[in-house]
């Protein structure tokens, strides 16, 4: 299986119209991914490539529309840019070799803001070099400054490449595990995969398949079967199972089948523990006992999908917490990559497990959240909160 979007490093290209982001990304892929054009603002949207970086493994390349974008619809593309910084792993700034001006420092200043390693890539030096009081500030902000000509270097992937592996994050060089942590070799775990109208034909969904993959590197042993399997599943083995990991919308049920005494989890709670902060969503899952009539509630979804009948993120989620609360509330729905500019009206949010999406996304959402005072947690604690499991389905985790 290719690696997915969402477990590669997000590497975005930034920089004012002009200054040849397209130039130097294309000439780092080896095609044309962006069109080049003298014209300013060429580039209007944000254009994503994956690949194998090597020796720095699979990547995502997002080539975005210049910050100082004056046309038209100038203000939409920023808008994009900035989103696109939002997800970014890794910021490379593009300049060539005309004098700083305030929105360069602007943008540069949240980058650091975002605390996103920074490299900065000065393009063009075959007409000639930035001056050196320009260059001295940038190297206020990262020392990883390299020099290229987009039309003329034929070493920019090896340059580009070795100045990378300077400032990726700790966090990618160590990958996160989803249970390797917790889960050692010939140890037995359960899960528990249904076959509802959301599960794609002939294929699992990727948080399935991801941890399925990594109980075969760990060499556990693996059993897999749908609810109406489970306790003829549990009957047949000698020794309980070290771990039962489900879909969150069958929790219920596989609850009261798993004895109290063999540890569950689901595999949207994996995934909020492996691209956000499980801790924060736990505290955020507290704010359903005090939410109010008329509240309005956030619920954001990474992949955009045509919802079904009895989707779990416009249907289930709200009919639950509904319930569980007993109060009217109101429900708002993002999708993709699409964030609300303002938060502050919402008593809640409820993210979904992020599997389409990177780390850096969702910290920066916790992180927005958090500012703003907004409780946030995500679609698997908030179904083990309503149905009063919340404590038994994180104890795997051993949280302090």
């Amino acid at each position: 299986m290719n690696t997915t979007k969402g477990n590669r490093l997000h590497i975005g290209f930034f920089g004012r119209r002009n200054a040849g982001k397209s130039s130097v990304v294309n000439k780092i892929i080896g095609q044309e991914l962006s069109i080049v054009s003298s014209t300013p603002g060429t580039t209007t949207d944000v254009n994503q490539k994956s690949m194998e970086l090597l020796p720095v493994g699979p990547v995502v390349l997002m080539d975005t529309a210049g910050f100082d974008d004056i046309e038209e619809l100038g203000e939409l593309r920023i808008q994009k840019t900035y989103k696109a910084l939002e997800r970014a792993d890794v910021a490379v700034v593009v300049f060539d070799n005309s004098m700083l001006r305030k929105d360069d420092f602007e943008f540069l200043n949240k980058i650091k803001e975002k605390n996103i390693p920074l490299l900065v890539i000065l393009n063009k030096a075959d007409t000639g070099m930035m001056n050196e009081d320009d260059f001295e500030k940038l190297k206020c902000f990262t020392d990883c400054i390299i020099k290229v000509s987009a039309l003329f270097d034929n070493d920019i992937t090896a340059k580009f490449k070795n100045a990378l592996i300077q400032i990726l994050p700790e966090d990618f060089i160590k990958e996160k595990p989803i249970l390797a942590d917790i889960i050692k070799p010939m140890d037995t775990v359960i899960l528990v995969i249904p076959i509802d109208k959301e599960a794609p034909k002939g294929r699992l969904i990727l948080p399935q398949v991801n941890v399925l993959r990594e109980l075969l590197d760990i060499g556990a042993i693996s059993i897999t079967a749908r609810e109406k399997e489970l306790q003829q599943a549990l009957s047949k083995l000698k020794e309980p199972p070290k771990l039962v990991i489900t879909d969150s919308q069958s929790f219920k049920t596989v609850s009261e089948i798993v004895p109290d005494s063999v540890a569950l989890t689901s595999f949207s709670i994996l995934f909020a523990r492996l691209k956000g902060d499980l801790k924060t969503f736990i505290n955020g899952a507290e704010k359903l006992n005090r939410l109010l009539d008329g509240d309005k509630i956030l619920i954001l979804e990474s992949c955009s999908h045509h919802p079904v009948e009895d989707d779990i993120g416009r249907v289930k989620i709200p009919n639950l917490v509904q319930k569980y609360t007993g109060k009217n509330l109101i429900f708002e729905h993002y999708s993709g990559h699409d964030f609300p500019s303002l938060i502050e009206g919402y008593s809640l949010i409820i993210h979904c497990g992020a599997c389409m999406t990177n780390r850096r996304e969702v910290l920066n959402r916790i992180n927005t959240a958090l500012k703003n005072n907004v409780p946030i947690t995500n679609y698997g604690i908030t179904i083990a909160k309503c149905l009063g499991i919340l404590e038994r389905a994180v104890k795997p985790f051993k949280l302090k």
